[in-house]
């Protein structure tokens, strides 16, 4: 028994990655490996963190195929045309969808004021108070608390919440759960939900709108599902979901974050593209191999590295 890889893998993940709920792998789009720990099952829901983005990425590609966007180089401000612009800030007028998507927005910050966009009542505007300023648009700048001004042109452009043109357009076609909205209301429900054992649904400000860089939920077969639908170019069950071209566009550098490739809020990598998410939430896409892997993981500060972990032990046992 000791020497059967699968045995000596599963002990390597409850000894080094014990922060890891759930394992789930497709190749050639069949299930060829699926596995729970520390108590958690394959219904269990777990926040996904920054694979939330990629979630996003779909839907905003999802809005330009339905016409609800025009295209990505749309300025961000033709959304809210309602807001109101600070004195002599420019910088913010001609920031497009595409610098959102591509982290090469300029933002007022050095590090993100995650407390004061989510205390105040409106976070879309709480994040298009912090676009801008002095810094050039096209430096890559990644941001979690910025990104939430997608959410606001999902709404505003589709006339529906994200979560439900989420579930009209993505969840329900691919047979996904649809969470239902969690509100926090300081601090400690913040963390509470960063650390909680279980948690649910997807995280929304008080008027509704859904986050974007994080405070979603999702099994390791919800995460697959995503992945299969990006390595299928699109289709599920036979049905065009999400154009070719989109995807083909989501996973081409569009910009760089020293030697990390980024695409649409995808990650891209020598043999695929992921999304990636803190303490070690992952969707990961090798297209040679036909292989989608996902990993749920509870929150931890400086997880090890997933996509090591899947090179390492998961390829060769899946080859």
């Amino acid at each position: 028994m000791k020497n059967n890889p699968i045995f000596s893998f599963e002990d390597l993940i409850k000894n080094e990655y014990s922060n890891i709920a759930g394992i789930a792998i497709t190749k050639n789009e069949s299930l060829v490996y699926e596995r729970y720990f520390d108590g958690y099952t394959k219904d269990d829901v777990l926040h996904v963190a920054s694979v939330t983005k990629s979630i996003i990425s779909v839907l905003i590609g999802i809005a330009v195929d339905k016409g609800y966007v025009k295209n990505i180089e749309q300025k961000v401000l033709e959304f809210f045309p309602d807001y109101t612009i600070k004195r002599g800030e420019k910088t913010m007028q001609n920031v497009t969808i595409k610098n959102l998507l591509t982290m090469t927005a300029p933002f007022k910050y050095k590090s993100e004021p995650y407390t004061k966009v989510y205390s105040s009542d409106d976070w879309v505007k709480a994040a298009l108070d912090l676009l801008g300023g002095k810094k050039e648009i096209g430096e890559f700048k990644y941001s979690t608390v910025g990104i939430n001004i997608l959410s606001g042109i999902l709404t505003n452009a589709t006339g529906q919440s994200v979560i439900s043109f989420a579930t009209e357009n993505l969840f329900k076609p691919l047979g996904i759960k649809v969470p239902d909205n969690t509100f926090i209301q300081n601090k400690e429900d913040y963390l509470a939900f960063l650390k909680d054992k279980y948690v649910t649904g997807w995280i929304a400000d008080p008027k509704g709108v859904n986050t974007a860089g994080w405070g979603l939920t999702l099994t390791p077969r919800d995460m697959i599902k995503i992945g299969q639908l990006y390595l299928n170019s699109g289709i599920w069950n036979g049905k065009q979901i999400l154009s070719s071209k989109w995807i083909e566009d989501s996973i081409k550098e569009k910009s760089r974050w020293g030697e990390l490739s980024y695409g649409y809020l995808w990650w891209i990598v020598d043999d695929g593209y992921a999304a990636l998410g803190d303490g070690g939430n992952v969707i990961f896409i090798n297209p040679k191999k036909e292989m989608v892997v996902a990993i749920a993981s509870r929150f931890k500060p400086r997880a090890k590295d997933r996509i090591e972990l899947i090179r390492k032990h998961i390829m060769p046992l899946f080859k």
